[in-house]
C-alpha cells in the first residue's frame, strides 16, 4: 500500500509585491531563475510569492503565466490596491519557508544579495537586512530626506531602525510567525521588524537604478509612509503640545510684564494692533498644528476599532506551493 504524501516545507520563501511592473517582470523572472539555480544547497526547496497589489497594467496576466510554467511560483491577487506594506504582510501570511526574504520587484534589490543573507542566517541570525552603501540614480534630495527620516525615527521611537536599509531583508520563521500576530492597520514593517527584536545583522550592497518603469513611491507617498512610521511607533509628536504650551506660557508672561512696564512707567502710546494680530496668528497656528496631530492619532484609533481586514484577496493559488515528497 502506498504511503501518504507528505508536504515538505520550503527552505526559502521570496515575497515580491507587484504594482504595475509589466516592464520588469520578464527580467525579474530571468534573474530569479538564474539565482535560484545557483543555490544547490536548497535542493529545489524554495517558493516565490508574487503579491499583485491591484495592478492595472498587464502584470496580473504575466504573473499568471509564470505561475503556470513554474509550480514553485504562487500569485496572490488583491481585489484593489492596498499598498506596499500590506502586500508584504499578505506575503508573510502565506510564506512557508524556514527563511523568508522580502524584496522589491524593480530589481533595485538584487536577488544575488540573498546568497549573503542566507550565509548570515545559517550563522544563527534571525534577521538579515540589506544596507545600501550606494544609491545609484537617486537624487540628492531623496538621499538627504531618507537619511533625515531614519535619524528622526531612531531618536523618537526607542527602537533602532537600521539606517540606509529598506524592506529588503531575510527573516527566520520565528520572526515571521511573530509578525503575523501584529495586525495593526497603519503598517510600518521596518519598525515592526526592529520592534520584535531577535538576533539581527546586515549585509552591504550597492543599490542599482530601477530596471524599467517608474517609481511607485512619489513624494506624497513617501510623506505618508514617514507619517505612518512616526505615529505608529511614537507618541513624541503629542509631546510637542506640552512644550509649545511651556514656550508660549513664558512668552505670555514676558509680554505681560512688558505691557505693565509700558503702562506704569512710560508715557508712550502703545497701539497694540500689530502685536495682537501676530500673537493671535501664532497661537492659532499652534492650536491648528496640535489639533492636526491629535486628529492623526484619533483617526488611527478609529481605523483600528473598525476591525476590518488588512486586505481583500480576489484570487490566490489553487494549490499549496510546497514540494511534495514521498515518505519511505
Amino acid at each position: 500500500m502506498n504511503s501518504p504524501t507528505l508536504v515538505k516545507r520550503p527552505i526559502l520563501s521570496i515575497i515580491l509585491p507587484i504594482f504595475n511592473e509589466q516592464e520588469v517582470i520578464p527580467e525579474l523572472h530571468k534573474r530569479l531563475s538564474a539565482f535560484l539555480a545557483e543555490l544547490p544547497e536548497l535542493e529545489g526547496n524554495w517558493e516565490v510569492i508574487f503579491v499583485n497589489d491591484g495592478s492595472s497594467d498587464k502584470s496580473p496576466g504575466m504573473l499568471d503565466e509564470l505561475e503556470k510554467a513554474e509550480p514553485r511560483y504562487g500569485v496572490l491577487h488583491f481585489a484593489r490596491n492596498f499598498g506596499h506594506q500590506v502586500a508584504i504582510t499578505a506575503g508573510l501570511d502565506r510564506a512557508e519557508g524556514d527563511a523568508v526574504v522580502v524584496m522589491d520587484a524593480d530589481l533595485q534589490d538584487p536577488p544575488e544579495v540573498v546568497k549573503g543573507m542566507l550565509a548570515k542566517w545559517r550563522e544563527g541570525y534571525d534577521v538579515v537586512y540589506g544596507v545600501r552603501t550606494k544609491r545609484i540614480g537617486e537624487t540628492i534630495f531623496k538621499r538627504a530626506t531618507a537619511s533625515l527620516f531614519y535619524r528622526m525615527m531612531n531618536a523618537a521611537l526607542g527602537v533602532k531602525i537600521p539606517k540606509d536599509a529598506g524592506d529588503f531583508r531575510l527573516m527566520s520563521r520565528p520572526v515571521v510567525l511573530t509578525l503575523r500576530s501584529l495586525r495593526e492597520k497603519h503598517r510600518f514593517m521596518r519598525g515592526l521588524v526592529a520592534w520584535v527584536g531577535f538576533r539581527q545583522t546586515h549585509v552591504n550592497y550597492e543599490r542599482p537604478e530601477r530596471f524599467a518603469g517608474e517609481t511607485k513611491y512619489p513624494l506624497h507617498k513617501m510623506l505618508k509612509f514617514a507619517l505612518d512610521g512616526i505615529t505608529s511607533f511614537s507618541t513624541s509628536p503629542l509631546r510637542i503640545a506640552t512644550w509649545m504650551g511651556v514656550v508660549t506660557g513664558f512668552g505670555a508672561v514676558g509680554i505681560g510684564f512688558w505691557a505693565l512696564y509700558i503702562k506704569l512707567f512710560t508715557d508712550h502710546s502703545v497701539q497694540g494692533w500689530t502685536t495682537i494680530m501676530l500673537l493671535v496668528a501664532l497661537s492659532s497656528s499652534g492650536q491648528m498644528l496640535m489639533l492636526g496631530l491629535l486628529g492623526e492619532y484619533v483617526g488611527r484609533i478609529y481605523e483600528e476599532i473598525k476591525q476590518r481586514p488588512l486586505y481583500v484577496v480576489a484570487k490566490e493559488p489553487s494549490v499549496v506551493r510546497s514540494l511534495p515528497t514521498d515518505s519511505k
